[in-house]
């Protein structure tokens, strides 16, 4: 079930990385140690970034910001991010700074076998920049935040947000990050090896249950191609994944966490946002990009 949205809170101020994504994909076998034939492609990425082109998708509006450098590359992706129609007047451009990037190998599938994350520059997303920001920040019906952000930055987002405050634990590495802060989150969308770090129970389930504890909002853990469990209040929910053509995995998660925070403000259940979110996953890994044109038929589904 839903409830009526008010037009005024179908907006979303993002708050996380973006970067310029390199993808080296093998033609066919991946030979360690050796160079194989295939094929290097350049777009922009983030995870913050890549929520937030799934919400304008979806037909949200989008006040995204992020940190980058006044560089080659920094440029390339402020024009990416205004022609989509974010709006971009808070993000931060460093004088002299290096913008960041993302390099992943896939197998021929599609299927993520090691990256390397380049993005220190979000170090200068400091509670100090943000503080005369939040007052300008009224409106939206949703603060969604990346753990790309320094975890003070975190608390300080967290512990003054006035609209509810959705995460994304980004990597196992970063997850930790957002720890202290779940008790303030309206929803959290993560991965079975997030979760896990962040719980210290290798089980997802488990892990769910005891995430759920911690957050008196709504958990999502994905469980890649076997699905995802959600849990709200003490209950425990799986769902199994959608077939779907997989030509690259990389951005499904980016997209169901877009579709856990539109389905939400439009007041769907528990159930029906992690639907959303495995449908929004599964359209996203037919396409070679991390973000799906046809994600925007998503809300022709509801």
């Amino acid at each position: 079930m839903a409830h009526q949205l008010n037009a005024k809170k179908d907006a979303a101020v993002v708050i996380g990385g973006v970067n310029m994504d390199i993808w080296g994909r093998p033609t066919g076998a991946l030979t360690m140690g050796d160079s194989c034939p295939g094929s290097v492609r350049m777009t922009p990425g983030g995870v913050g970034r890549n929520i937030a082109h799934n919400l304008r998708l979806l037909g949200t509006e989008v006040s995204f910001i992020t940190a980058m450098g006044d560089d080659l590359l920094g440029r390339a992706l402020m024009d990416s991010c205004e022609a989509l129609g974010f709006h971009m007047e808070h993000t931060l451009v460093k004088p002299g700074g290096h913008s960041s990037t993302y390099l992943f190998i896939t197998e021929a599938g599609g299927d993520l076998c090691a990256a390397i994350s380049d993005m220190d520059i979000c170090a200068a997303l400091t509670p100090d920049y943000f503080e005369p920001l939040l007052p300008k920040l009224k409106g939206h019906g949703a603060m969604v935040l990346d753990t790309n952000l320094p975890t003070e930055s975190l608390a300080w987002l967290c512990g003054r947000a006035r609209m509810p405050v959705y995460a994304d634990t980004v990597s196992v590495a970063k997850a930790e990050r957002i720890r202290p802060f779940l008790k303030r989150l309206r929803a959290l969308k993560t991965n079975a090896l997030e979760a896990g770090a962040l719980s210290g129970e290798k089980d997802p389930e488990r892990a769910a249950e005891k995430l759920a504890k911690l957050c008196p909002g709504r958990i999502f853990v994905s469980l890649g191609a076997d699905g995802m469990i959600a849990a709200e209040h003490g209950k425990l929910h799986y769902l199994p994944a959608y077939e779907t053509e997989v030509i690259n995995c990389t951005g499904a998660g980016d997209a169901a966490a877009a579709a856990i925070v539109w389905a939400d403000l439009r007041g769907f259940d528990l159930v029906a946002c992690a639907q959303f979110a495995q449908l929004a996953g599964s359209i996203t890994c037919r396409s070679t990009r991390a973000n799906n044109p046809e994600l925007a038929t998503l809300p022709q589904m509801m």
